[in-house]
């Protein structure tokens, strides 16, 4: 395994860590968790839905062949949590000093570079599916 490899490696564990390591709370309705997605308005089945997605998105981002599928909807789920953060919660949320926030951004931007790290597997997957039309 090269440096290249490795650092790759590293990108994945780390995004995948960060979107894993937040279950716990949202699978065993921690009061956190349940107050985050009250004032969404959207628990419990917000918070568990979220909580699906995000474990699916972590454990395609481990998988070799499947980073760039991860990673995409990585993006996605980012996109809502800091778009939530802007517009109903605050960039601090139950006085957590923003870490919540800068995790959301730290995801995000992990999950812009494995998209382009990993663009052959996006452009590989657009050409099957394309090519069963």
């Amino acid at each position: 395994m090269n440096i290249k490899q490795i650092i790759y490696l590293a990108l994945r564990v780390v995004a995948a860590f960060i979107l894993l390591q937040t279950l716990y709370f949202k699978f065993t309705a921690q009061p956190e968790s349940v107050e985050l997605f009250t004032k969404l308005g959207v628990e419990p089945w917000g918070r568990i839905g979220t909580g699906i997605i995000e474990l699916i998105t972590g454990i395609l981002l481990l998988i070799p062949a499947t980073v760039f599928i991860g990673a995409f909807l990585g993006i996605g789920l980012m996109a809502g949590a800091i778009l939530s953060h802007l517009t109903v919660l605050g960039i601090q949320s139950q006085g957590d000093g923003g870490q919540l926030f800068m995790l959301a951004i730290t995801e995000l931007a992990l999950c812009i570079l494995l998209t382009i790290i990993y663009k052959k597997q996006g452009t590989n997957l657009y050409k099957r599916i394309n090519s069963k039309k």
